[in-house]
C-alpha cells in the first residue's frame, strides 16, 4: 500500500504534466512508497498520452473523465481510485510547488486527530484581478462559515481518505474542505506554501464564474453546518 496517494486533477494541461510529475516523483522520494493519480477531467489536448508516456519511469495511474466534470469532481474521482489512506492534492497547472507536499502528510503522519491539512499561499503569482477577487471571496467566507482559513482556493491539501469520501459531496466542495472536515468534528492544520506562475497553458476558470457559483455554494454549506447535529455513541451494557 502506497504511503501517500498524489492526486492531480488536470483538464488541457499537457505542457505542465511532464515537469509537474517528475517535480512530485522527486517531492516523494523520502517515501517508502507512493502514487501519483492524473485525473484528466476531459481534456482536449494531449494531457492523457503524455500521462500514459510517464508511468515508463513514474508511478502514474490515469482516471479519466469523458467530459469535464470541475474540479471537484476531478477530486473525487482521484480520491475514490487511491490506494493510500493519506491523500495530498495540488493543481495540475504547475503553480502549486510539489516541494511543498511534505508540509501536507507529515501532520497526517503524526497526529491521529488531524483530518485535513490545508495550504495557504503566500505571494501568489496571480493577476491583480485574480488576487483582488480571491480576497474578497475568501473574507465573505470567512465570515459567513467562521472556518479561520485565509486561502480555501489552494490546490495543496492532504487529507485522511476515508473521512473526505464521508464528506457531502457537491460541486465546488474542494473550495470547503476546512469548514466541511471542522464539521465533522476533525482538527484542521493551515500552512504557508509558496505559489509559481503558470508555465503553459491558460486557467479554466474565470473570476466571474468563480463568483456567481461561489454565492449558492456559500448558502449551502452554511445549511450543512447548521444542520449537523452531533452525538457522542455509547456502547450498551448488560442489565
Amino acid at each position: 500500500m502506497p504511503a501517500v496517494s498524489v492526486v492531480i486533477p488536470m483538464k488541457n494541461e499537457e505542457g505542465n504534466i511532464g515537469p509537474l510529475v517528475t517535480a512530485i516523483s522527486a517531492a516523494c522520494s523520502v517515501l517508502p512508497d507512493y502514487e501519483i493519480i492524473v485525473v484528466d477531467d476531459g481534456s482536449t489536448d494531449a494531457t492523457a498520452d503524455r500521462a500514459k508516456e510517464l508511468m515508463a519511469d513514474h508511478p502514474v495511474r490515469l482516471v479519466q473523465h469523458a467530459t469535464s466534470g470541475g474540479q471537484s469532481a476531478a477530486v473525487h474521482s482521484g480520491v475514490l481510485a487511491a490506494r493510500s489512506p493519506i491523500v495530498c492534492t495540488l493543481d495540475g497547472d504547475g503553480q502549486n510547488p510539489p516541494e511543498e507536499l511534505a508540509k501536507l502528510w507529515v501532520p497526517l503522519m503524526e497526529d491521529a486527530a488531524v483530518g485535513l491539512v490545508a495550504g495557504q499561499r503566500v505571494q501568489r503569482q496571480d493577476t491583480w484581478s485574480k488576487r483582488v477577487a480571491s480576497q474578497l471571496a475568501n473574507r465573505i467566507r470567512r465570515w459567513a462559515l467562521k472556518d479561520g482559513t485565509r486561502d480555501t482556493g489552494c490546490g495543496l491539501k492532504g487529507f485522511r481518505r476515508e473521512a473526505f469520501l464521508r464528506l457531502p459531496y457537491f460541486d465546488h466542495m474542494h473550495r470547503y474542505l476546512p469548514a466541511l472536515f471542522t464539521r465533522d468534528g476533525w482538527d484542521i492544520r493551515l500552512v504557508d506554501v509558496a505559489h509559481r506562475e503558470r508555465q503553459s497553458g491558460t486557467s479554466n476558470y474565470s473570476n466571474l464564474q468563480r463568483a456567481l457559483v461561489g454565492i449558492y455554494d456559500l448558502i449551502g454549506v452554511a445549511w450543512l453546518i447548521r444542520r449537523r447535529k452531533k452525538a457522542e455513541p455509547q456502547e450498551a451494557t448488560r442489565p
